[in-house]
Parts: C-alpha cells; structure tokens; sequence
C-alpha cells in the first residue's frame, strides 16, 4: 500500500436536532481512500487510529476463501455472508450459522462466542458466523478448535499475515485487542481502514471479489432487514459494499472504482456514523437522490420531533 502524508481538513459534525434545535453535537472523521492506499477526500485526520470492530470481518473472512474451506464444506455465498455479518440472531440467521457448523461435522458447543442476553444459543450472538467461518478453517487445516480465538492459533495468525498482506505492513506492528466477541480486533489509522475497503471493493482480487458478491447478493445475512447495511446494499442495486463496526465505525466501499470511505465518530454514537454516510454518500454521488431521500427519511429523522443533521464537507487531501 502507498504510504501518504497526513492530511487534515476539519471535521464533521452531525448536530442532534429536537424541533430544529441542537441538542446534541457529534465530531465525526472520515477518509475517501484509493486501493494504492492514497488519500482522496478527508475530514479531520487520516492518521487518527481506532479498533476496525466488525468492520474486520470481510477481511478475516479471507481465512475461509482462501484456504479451500468453502469447498471442502460445499458452503454457499449465503454461508459466506453470514461470515461477514453482523446479524440480529433471527431463525433464518442462525440456522445459516448451524449449516456452516453441520456441514464441517463442528458441534454448536464449539461456540466461543458469548450467549445473548434472552436468547437460547450461541448461535444468535451477532457475531457466530464469523466464529463460525474460523471453526470450519481450523477443521478443515486440522487445527486446534478450543484455542480458535487465541491469537497463537493458526486460524488468527492466517487473518493477520492477510491483513498485513493488504495493508502492506509487517503483521507485528499491528495493534490488537479483544473483541466483544473474543476474537482479536486491530487499531488502524482511518486511512488504513479506508484503503482496506477500497480493496475490497475493486475487484483486482478474486478472494475479496467473492466476498462482496456473498455480501452484495445477500444483504440480509449481513445484518438485518431494516439495518443500515442491509438498505444501502439492497438500494443501492449491488454497487456499495457495506458494514459497520462498534464505536461508530462505518466502511463502505464502490464497487469497480477501487474507492473506501471509513468513518469514525469521535464519541461512537451510532446515529451520528449512519447520518454522516449517507450524506457523504451523497457528497460522493454513490446513492442517487431518490435512494438516498429515501435512507434519510429513515436514519436521520428519529421521530416526529427529532432528526439529525450533518454539518461539513469532505476536503481535497
């Protein structure tokens, strides 16, 4: 990847509106990114650094399709979109989570995951199928399942020496911590995260191609009817990849222009991450008017007296 030189412009903000008047402010950075890794457009600063969350996971979905998994297991791109997902724990959801496992002879036990407050299993916890992805890995390479989310099991090590290969880095300067989830999560400048999803989203790589047509074609795997990467996938007919991460993280990424747009909000409210996409997304001309209208009327306004609005614009970097 490229290396560039910092580039700051001011930041966003998305101002919390009750009956037109604020209520609330959010600071918000954000970066357009090219798959060189090279700074288009910028608010705030692309060197500012934050954990990537669940925004990783079509990256450690490389461990699956790139190691023969998906074939050996006969797993479909529904499998491998519930791999990316961050999904609400409906039936339809776990029960693709259960088909990874069963196809891979891996008992639901194996689990590491936490199990959701009121839920019965595991197997609902919005992370599994990528838990589920890296059990069917290490069952596939004969690894060990019960350390599958240490990060001196085979399976993390496959993940990072991917990320690296990606970010163009050595893996052991990479920064990692835990997730909710247990697995290992990464810190990364915001123009790392942006370059990531402009790779993602260029089609020079068969694997990642793969990966955003699982997610492209089955946008409700990936999330939810009604969630916001669900909707800007569906609506947006296949041309932007989508997926969000905690903290108010938010990645996206054009399909065929090998461009990434990352977005962190400074005190990781969810609201603010979604309204300053799409007026971003707007900004950039990837939603056309009647789509994006239409993503604003659900994600913006909040109620009858509340809404969010977006201040600021993306600068040249």
């Amino acid at each position: 990847m490229t290396r560039v030189k910092r580039a700051i412009a001011a930041k966003l903000e998305v101002h919390f509106l009750r009956e037109g008047i604020t209520e609330s402010v959010h600071q918000v950075e954000a970066t357009v990114c090219d798959s060189r890794g090279r700074a288009v457009l910028v608010a705030g600063n692309t060197e500012t650094t934050a954990f990537i969350r669940s925004a990783l996971k079509p990256f450690q979905a490389l461990a699956v399709t790139t190691t023969g998994t998906l074939e050996r297991y006969d797993l479909t791109d529904r499998d491998l979109a519930i791999i990316c997902s961050s999904h609400r724990g409906t039936v339809e959801q776990a029960r693709q989570v259960f088909n990874i496992l069963w196809r891979a002879d891996i008992d639901p036990s194996a689990l590491q995951c936490p199990l959701p407050a009121g839920r019965q299993s595991a197997l609902q916890y919005n992370c599994s199928g990528k838990h589920a992805g890296m059990l069917a890995v290490c069952q596939q390479r004969r690894w060990p399942l019960n350390t599958y989310l240490r990060r001196s099991n085979p399976v993390q090590q496959l993940i990072l020496d991917k990320l690296a290969e990606l970010l163009g880095m050595p893996g052991e300067e990479l920064i990692s911590a835990r997730d909710d989830c247990g697995a290992p999560t990464y810190s990364m400048q915001i123009v790392q995260m942006a370059a990531l999803y402009a790779q993602l989203a260029s089609g020079s790589n068969l694997d990642l191609e793969r990966i955003v047509r699982a997610m492209t074609y089955n946008p409700a795997m990936v999330a939810g009817e009604g969630a916001f990467d669900t909707e800007v996938m569906r609506l947006s007919e296949g041309e932007i990849v989508s997926k969000s991460g905690a903290e108010g993280i938010q990645c996206l990424g054009r399909i065929g222009e090998g461009l990434g747009l990352a977005i962190k909000v400074v005190d990781g409210a969810k609201r603010a991450k979604y309204a300053v996409a799409l007026h971003l997304l707007q900004q950039l001309g990837w939603l056309s008017p009647t789509v994006a209208e239409g993503l604003a009327e659900q994600f913006m306004t909040l109620s009858d007296y509340t809404r969010l609005e977006v201040v600021g614009e993306l600068s040249m970097a």
